[in-house]
């Protein structure tokens, strides 16, 4: 197939999984209602908070999440593929406390096609003065994940993952012509980084980057950028969000555009090894 209509889905995800579930699934029906074959949800969808005690409290496995299993139905209700971007989950490792980050692909049956947990944690000190320290409540994962979809290849990523190129291009080797960039960027990163991130790791690849973003002021303290975009193979920015609002950014993906890119300029072919001096 050449064409696809995607369709990103933009929340401020509250603390709490009820009142996530509440607030993501008349976005997703829009987006259904307009068209979208593949529905990409930002990081976090099931609930964001902070607070430790909140959060263990919160966490189920994935496949007891009351969110997970509801939006699992609706991709089955609403006969379209839907990549929850990440719930917060038990990470189902004996003897470690911390939860996974993990996307889920649903195919427009119901039916559970990968899941990726985020492997690159966000610890970093902001020149804001914000401190964040992902790794300790979440375990980071081990593998890397390319999706079989009737589009072709999606390889799925997190967030800060953004910020890896080599991991991109490794995804773009195995398969991938669309990559996801499920996102809670903070303000003054988003602000500073976001879009040129995103284009460049379309332009590295070769591929469709499709990121649903977070956006807005969270129950849990935090603000994230959201600005939601899709970047096409060349590198240009073919759909986005100019805000933080949530929302339902549409995108229709000429498939072709894969190939062209790739032909003009065969960079995934052109590895070479090389050292460094001592």
């Amino acid at each position: 197939m050449t064409a696809l209509r995607v369709a990103l889905v933009q929340t401020c995800t509250p603390a709490s999984a009820g009142a996530a579930l509440a607030h993501v699934e008349p976005l997703i029906r829009q987006a259904a209602a307009g068209g979208a074959k593949l529905i990409l949800t930002p990081e976090g969808t099931n609930f964001l908070i902070q607070d430790r005690e909140r959060r263990q409290a919160a966490l189920a496995p994935d496949d007891r999440d009351s969110v997970v299993l509801a939006l699992t139905g609706l991709a089955k209700e609403l006969g379209v593929w839907l990549l929850i971007g990440s719930a917060i989950v038990k990470s189902g490792h004996q003897g470690d406390e911390r939860a996974a980050n993990r996307s889920i692909l649903i195919d427009d049956q119901g039916k559970r096609v990968a899941t990726y947990d985020k492997l690159h944690v966000y610890d970093v000190d902001l020149p804001t003065g914000e401190r964040w320290r992902e790794s300790a409540a979440i375990r980071p994962g081990e593998q890397a994940v390319v999706a079989n979809t009737p589009w072709g290849g999606l390889g799925l990523t997190v967030c800060y993952d953004i910020r890896f190129p080599h991991l991109h291009r490794a995804l773009a080797k195995a398969g991938a012509t669309m990559i996801a960039v499920p996102a809670a960027f903070t303000v003054p990163t988003g602000e500073a980084h976001w879009e040129v991130l995103l284009r460049a790791r379309a332009i590295e690849t070769g591929c469709f980057v499709l990121a649903p973003a977070q956006g807005g002021a969270h129950e849990d303290g935090r603000r994230t950028w959201g600005r939601s975009t899709v970047v096409a193979p060349w590198g240009e920015v073919v759909a986005k969000l100019d805000n933080d609002e949530p929302g339902v950014l549409f995108a229709d993906l000429d498939l072709d555009a894969v190939a062209r890119a790739r032909n003009a300029v065969p960079q995934l072919t052109h590895d070479r090894d090389f050292s460094l001096p001592a």
